[in-house]
């Protein structure tokens, strides 16, 4: 499936998927005018993935170092197998266009899908942040983990 570029009438579609009950323990939310900012921002590319089958946030693109933040990602319709294809194509964006020599994300430490599929894809663990996040939808805290991935993995 392609990634195209986000735009200002996908805005509330991205957040109808971070606000959902199966997503919102694991995915910042932010409001529309925040997630505007990112559609001017040269470092940031918010894309749509497909005909609107999910989203993510890659920053620091074109940055010193090129070091990739893979910020956030969410499926329309999770646990039914596209996760890992998802994953990938935004691995081989982030190394093949956007030339990055490291990407990394971090992840819920609540969240047991998206760590196995991110170990399976190549991802390695490189810490946890012990008690770091307070989940409001949780009532509690919950660390959080940091992969990471070299080009040369």
């Amino acid at each position: 499936m392609m990634l195209r570029a986000a735009l200002a009438e996908d805005l509330g579609f991205i957040r109808s998927l971070v606000q959902r009950p199966e997503n919102a323990p694991f995915v910042t939310d932010e409001d529309e005018a925040a997630l505007a900012l990112y559609l001017g921002d040269p470092s940031a590319h918010l894309l749509i993935w497909g005909d609107r089958r999910g989203f993510a946030l890659f920053c620091g693109v074109g940055m010193p170092g090129d070091v990739v933040e893979l910020r956030r990602l969410c499926l329309d319709q999770p646990g039914q197998g596209e996760g890992a294809v998802f994953v990938r194509s935004l691995i081989n964006l982030a190394f093949d266009d956007y030339v990055a020599s490291r990407l990394w994300l971090d992840c819920s430490g609540e969240n047991l899908r998206a760590q196995r599929v991110y170990a399976r894809e190549g991802f390695t663990l490189e810490g946890r942040l012990r008690a770091h996040d307070h989940k409001p939808m949780l009532g509690r805290q919950v660390d959080r983990l940091l992969y990471g991935m070299m080009r040369d993995e």
